[in-house]
């Protein structure tokens, strides 16, 4: 069994490579409000990573993965992604239930586990939230014609196409309200208070900025 200590770094290397993925430059503060750890556990974790080779920290204070780190990152994120989709795919799990126990399970899966769960499920495709192995930046999201919830225009019909999964809470929340992939949902207002006024098939529904940023849609007129 793997100890707190391994089950760490690897949590923090994949917050890093997240981040990273979305677009972000990653910084101590960064991995604190990600990870729910205070800004000394950061540091004391940082020091370790950096003599342990994994990762580098630039006299500005960004954080960057190292090969070995990159590499230890993305096999857990994909651990967590082939949990995702067996809990889903073969124990019929909910979308809004899976991501914390991938969480614990994803630091106990063999390398002859993860072959199996490969052979199984395939190594692409998305999880039951809609994402695929790493999260994409805002910019290629956008590219394929989708939107954020808070940017998206009034009086439009859309689809859920993905929702951000770091938050078991807001998850249960969207769940609760009638939000889940594949979803529909028409925006009524953006209004100025920066909540989103939306209308589902189990009625209305008003998000704050911090759930509708979560929620990625596609228009159903661009079909």
């Amino acid at each position: 069994m793997k100890d707190a200590i391994y089950v760490s770094k690897e949590n923090y290397l994949k917050a890093i490579l997240e981040a990273e993925a979305e677009g972000n430059q990653v910084i101590p503060a960064t991995l604190a409000h990600w990870l729910e750890v205070s800004a000394p556990a950061v540091t004391m974790a940082l020091k370790r990573l950096k003599r342990d080779g994994y990762v580098e920290v630039r006299t500005d204070g960004i954080v960057r993965l190292t090969p070995a780190g990159r590499e230890t990152a993305y096999r857990t994120a994909l651990r967590h992604h082939l949990i995702e989709r067996m809990l889903s795919e073969i124990f019929g799990m909910e979308w809004y239930e899976i991501h914390e126990e991938a969480e614990r399970l994803e630091h106990a899966v063999s390398p002859a586990f993860e072959t199996k769960l490969k052979d199984k499920l395939g190594a692409g495709g998305a999880c039951p939230h809609g994402n695929f192995v790493l999260p994409e930046s805002p910019a290629e999201r956008k590219s394929r014609g989708e939107i954020p919830l808070s940017e998206a225009k009034a009086g439009e019909r859309y689809t859920v196409v993905s929702l951000h999964e770091r938050d078991p809470k807001l998850l249960l929340f969207l769940h609760g309200a009638g939000i889940g992939p594949n979803e529909t949902l028409r925006v009524v207002s953006q209004n100025y208070d920066q909540t989103v006024s939306i209308e589902l098939p189990a009625g209305a529904s008003i998000l704050g900025r911090p759930a509708a940023e979560a929620i990625w849609l596609r228009s159903q007129s661009a079909r």
